[in-house]
């Protein structure tokens, strides 16, 4: 045998026999492969999707939890002298009470006027705070500013409105911190 014919036997050898019919097949059988194949790649991108949705949303979600921190750290600082604030102003309604009393002898003038000087302090200390006392006698009532214990007819005044104030009311800022206990006009 020529050394051809060896080699082509050879190699004939090494391949395995292949018919028609089964080349055929193998063919058709590579179509679901590419199916397969669009169908994965669909899958993949739609997971892709759906990541980057869940990535958007959760980084809203982080967004709108930072704003939500900066505005409760915004409140708290604003307010932030609210609850001694509500302590004292017992404490300024009976220095309030206590000015009213009329001075009969010198050494009461002294003490009133010293009185005055402590409570002008704390006004004005209440005050770079943002506390302001709320108007009332001669306002229209307001449930947000006053809390009415009281109602009259008094042809002095018009329909609701307010006509004597029992307790004042204060706000810090734009926080109404005790309303005006008041009698109002019906």
């Amino acid at each position: 045998m020529s050394e051809e014919t060896k080699n082509d036997q050879e190699l004939n050898e090494e391949q395995p026999k292949v018919d028609n019919e089964e080349t055929v097949e193998e063919v058709f059988a590579e179509e679901p492969q590419e199916e397969q194949a669009t169908d994965e790649l669909s899958e993949l991108q739609a997971k892709l999707d759906e990541s980057e949705n869940r990535y958007l949303r959760l980084r809203a979600d982080f967004d709108n939890f930072r704003r939500r921190i900066n505005a409760e750290n915004e409140a708290k600082e604003k307010y932030r002298s609210q609850a001694l604030i509500t302590e004292l102003l017992p404490a300024l309604d009976n220095f309030e009470r206590a000015l009213n009393i009329e001075a009969d002898n010198d050494q009461t003038k002294t003490l009133l006027q010293g009185m005055e000087m402590v409570h002008r302090s704390l006004i004005e200390a209440l005050k770079k705070e943002g506390v302001e006392a709320i108007d009332a006698v001669g306002q229209e009532f307001d449930p947000h500013m006053h809390q009415a214990v009281m109602q009259t007819e008094d042809e002095a005044y018009g329909s609701n409105v307010v006509v004597e104030e029992f307790q004042k009311g204060y706000k810090l800022k734009d926080r109404v911190i005790r309303p005006s206990m008041v009698k109002v006009n019906q």
